[in-house]
């Protein structure tokens, strides 16, 4: 194959990996019948290699499919992008749309990762990460506890003094940032139609030595995020990169969760909690749901923690975090409705503030003042348009 011919193979991985059907596919790149022939058939002649694509269409395909354009010029689809490793444990049932919309957001995340790193080391500003791959499972939960409130400066009661759940966490965040941990909220590409759920990804660390950087799906609930933060700094501890999700079948899962447990929810605390296990569980939830919302916890969490103490059978738990999770996305939803009846809310630059993270953020505005950054890396960097940038830099804190 000469390298100005496009292969047709790679226009069909490009788009499943993009999480499209073709249906879906000839809307986005503006495909329309012609000749007698249906869009969809036109966009499968394509891919079977039938036809030629002009540039135009490869050109939207590369930004549709979020691939650089090169790509369709290689002689095979390149690997799968490097997760790390996959510590979640997902049903047989899961989605080929939604595993491929994962892929397509943690090649983003490595890209940002390994600019912000590129970037200080050009400014020779690295200075290493002690902390990643400092404790092993043998040490025990209590070691690793002991290590991140060391590191953070914070324990349970700093955590647990603040207004509410998104203060909490925004506290948890400040402490991960001014330890050396970039930490991004990030649970679609850009838009709601390319929307992750949990069930698919919770979290995703990068256990770098000198940018670690930790990923919260932000379709989760706030006090889920503090958790999520927790079970991923616990895996930059152990020295580990890779993808979770809210099930915990692993030793390794299993011991980042009681970490993340330990550290919101002491046993001295949760002692405090009288769980009758032979109660109805609308009983045990309700109990749950007043112990948890005062301190800021997610329910699951809550939950979670009994049946690791002994209290209640796994059954029990998986209804419970059902339940909570099914609460959740229907809070979510009315939340939403809400607020597209109401004007005002928060701006463009308020939120991508708060998904960015102040670390990225400020790192960018210090080096585009010092001239070691253009704004078109910059906005590579941050995900936003180069004219959005010098607004973005400069609004406000994210909270």
């Amino acid at each position: 194959m000469a390298m100005t011919e496009v292969n047709p193979e790679i226009l069909t991985w490009a788009r499943q990996t993009a999480g499209l059907t073709r249906e879906e596919a000839v809307r986005k790149l503006g495909i329309r019948n012609a000749r007698g022939m249906a869009a969809v058939d036109r966009l499968a002649a394509l891919e079977a290699g039938e036809n030629e694509p002009t540039r135009p269409l490869l050109i939207k395909m590369a930004k549709q499919y979020r691939r650089p354009l090169l790509t369709f010029y290689l002689r095979s689809p390149p690997r799968k992008a490097d997760r790390g490793a996959d510590f979640r444990s997902l049903p047989g049932d899961r989605s080929i749309a939604g595993e491929a919309l994962l892929d397509a957001l943690l090649r983003d995340v490595r890209a940002r990762q390994s600019m912000v790193r590129c970037l200080l080391e050009e400014e020779e500003e690295t200075e290493p990460a002690p902390f990643v791959g400092a404790r092993t499972i043998a040490d025990g939960r209590a070691a690793a506890v002991e290590s991140l409130e060391r590191l953070l400066g914070i324990d349970h009661r700093d955590y647990r003094a603040q207004r509410n759940a998104r203060a909490a966490f925004a506290l948890l965040r400040e402490h991960a940032e001014a330890a050396g941990v970039f930490v991004m909220l990030k649970g679609d590409l850009g838009s709601h139609h390319t929307a992750i759920e949990v069930e698919t990804f919770r979290g995703f660390a990068i256990a770098d030595d000198i940018v670690p950087f930790v990923v919260i799906n932000d379709r989760d609930s706030p006090s889920a995020w503090s958790f999520t933060l927790l079970h991923e700094m616990a895996h930059l501890l152990l020295g580990q990169t890779g993808v979770s999700s809210f099930r915990a079948e692993s030793r390794t899962e299993r011991f980042c969760n009681d970490v993340a447990s330990a550290f919101l929810l002491p046993a001295t605390d949760l002692e405090q909690l009288h769980i009758d296990p032979t109660a109805g569980l609308e009983l045990i939830e309700e109990v749950i749901a007043s112990f948890a919302g005062p301190r800021h916890l997610s329910r699951s969490m809550v939950a979670y923690a009994i049946l690791r103490s002994g209290v209640i059978e796994r059954e029990t738990y998986a209804e419970l975090s059902r339940r909570f999770r099914s609460q959740w996305h229907r809070m979510r939803a009315t939340q939403r409705a809400r607020a597209k009846e109401q004007e005002g809310g928060p701006t463009y630059y308020t939120v991508r503030r708060h998904r960015i993270g102040n670390a990225m953020i400020d790192l960018a505005r210090r080096m585009l003042d010092a001239r070691a950054l253009t704004t078109s890396k910059a906005a590579t960097m941050l995900g936003v348009s180069p004219k959005n940038v010098q607004a973005l830099v400069e609004a406000g804190r994210a909270i």
